[in-house]
């Protein structure tokens, strides 16, 4: 096997990389529009009006998009067997399904504000986050299609457009920041709405790139694009919801659980808060990197299965996995080694960086495992199994880790650490039982492969 994963390391590589330079992006440009509005007269405010809306629109948005993750697996395949037209008919689906799904999303986005205002959220934050959230909203058809669009590129090995328009995009929302935030260049400042704004321009810019990549290549007859009918194909689109649905759940657990726990840690007051948020920043960085090779391996796994090869398709998996826990395995010796280090890059003040550092050596225990369920998660994604990982992430976390972490914190007195030692453990439960799913599954599909060669 060891020689098996030398001879798969340089083409997941090649696959891997700009993907997981995608996310960084991705992650960047949230960090980018914090920092901008940061500097506005009541920053506490803007921040906070940021913050909020940012994390209830990706909840939202981010789930229409996980609906979308079954191209992964059908793409892959048919790409796989060389059946362009079959991948072809998938991403018009997929576009048909984005147009179809954009009015609900965007009727919950807009019912964001007052729900919050119910809730009892600062009205300051509250004022000021509405129209930055309605800004963000006009973004989701565009946000959609990109996704779509770069599902379907990178299951067909065209990866580099997709790193160039998350880059280029986090320049475009950086000057259309400073630009519509401020005031300058003539334009009228707008406030925390202008970030909104310079993020509806970003979405564009990245829906805009790729369907221009798409147009340069059906140009010179490498996707065909033109050979397939541009209408609905609502079997198609049923399909795509039934592997996508329970994506999205997954992600919506995931992402769920630990907007849970900062609640939770908001209640143990600003220190405890802020060390929480510190770790989980950390947390979430490192993270990026396995995600990327997660989507490249839900390609690998899909093409080499779509071409009859489950032989090929195990070894691109383990290797996929091991180059996550591997990556994930060095941040966490990083952790263990400088957390005070880490925590201070956060803030000066040595209350908040000794809580920050102890949360970090509490993630450096996940680390590993967090690596290994988030690839193991695209691998059998590529065999076309996305209930595994939801029904294990509902289990580890939701039935075990967060309750866990709420004993530990509220009945045993731990604090913060109580939440974490929750979470970790959810970790480790889903990062172990997700590895071994994949490997029981594709010793099964390599089972079926040889009797059918028998046959």
């Amino acid at each position: 096997m060891i020689a098996a994963i030398r001879r798969q390391v340089r083409p997941m590589l090649d696959l891997a990389l700009p993907l997981v330079l995608a996310e960084v992006g991705w992650m960047c440009m949230g960090i980018v529009d914090t920092i901008m509005v940061g500097r506005l007269p009541n920053s506490a405010v803007a921040i906070g009006a940021v913050s909020l809306g940012g994390a209830l629109y990706y909840t939202t948005a981010i789930f229409g998009s996980g609906l979308l993750l079954g191209l992964d697996t059908l793409v892959a395949h048919a790409f796989g067997r060389d059946d362009l037209d079959d991948a072809n008919r998938s991403l018009i689906a997929s576009l048909w399904l984005a147009l179809a799904l954009t009015p609900a999303l965007m009727t919950v986005i807009w019912m964001w504000t007052p729900v919050m205002r119910r809730f009892g959220v600062a009205p300051d934050v509250v004022r000021e986050m509405g129209p930055f959230l309605n800004a963000l909203n006009w973004g989701t058809l565009p946000l959609l299609v990109y996704f779509a669009a770069r599902r379907y590129l990178q299951a067909v090995n065209i990866v580099k457009p997709v790193t160039f328009a998350l880059i280029s995009a986090n320049i475009v929302n950086l000057v259309a920041n400073w630009v519509l935030i401020y005031g300058h260049w003539g334009a009228k400042a707008y406030g925390v709405p202008g970030s909104g704004w310079s993020t509806l321009m970003a979405r564009l810019w990245m829906a805009g790139v790729l369907a221009v990549t798409l147009l340069v290549a059906n140009r010179g007859n490498r996707l065909r694009l033109s050979s397939v009918s541009p209408r609905p194909d609502a079997a198609r689109m049923r399909r795509l919801m039934a592997l996508g649905g329970p994506a999205a759940t997954q992600i919506l657990l995931e992402a769920g659980v630990f907007s849970a726990a900062t609640a939770l840690a908001g209640k143990l007051g600003p220190m405890a808060l802020a060390g929480h948020q510190i770790a989980l920043n950390c947390a979430s960085f490192t993270f990026m990197v396995p995600l990327g090779i997660s989507s490249a391996a839900a390609v690998r796994v899909g093409q080499n299965l779509g071409r009859g090869d489950p032989r090929t398709a195990r070894e691109a998996g383990w290797t996929a996995i091991a180059l996550g826990a591997g990556f994930m395995g060095a941040m966490a010796l990083l952790f263990v080694s400088a957390p005070r280090l880490i925590a201070r890059v956060f803030s000066p003040d040595p209350a908040v960086v000794r809580t920050g550092a102890a949360l970090l050596l509490i993630a450096a225990v996940f680390q590993l495992f967090d690596g290994m369920q988030v690839v193991a998660t695209g691998t059998l994604r590529g065999l076309g199994d996305t209930r595994t990982p939801m029904l294990a992430n509902l289990a580890a976390y939701w039935v075990i880790g967060l309750p866990l972490g709420w004993v530990l914190t509220f009945k045993m007195g731990w604090g913060a650490a109580g939440l974490w030692t929750g979470l970790c453990i959810g970790l480790i439960l889903v990062g172990s039982v997700l590895v071994l799913a994949w490997e029981t599954k594709i010793k099964a599909e390599s089972a079926v492969s040889a009797a059918r060669s028998a046959v």
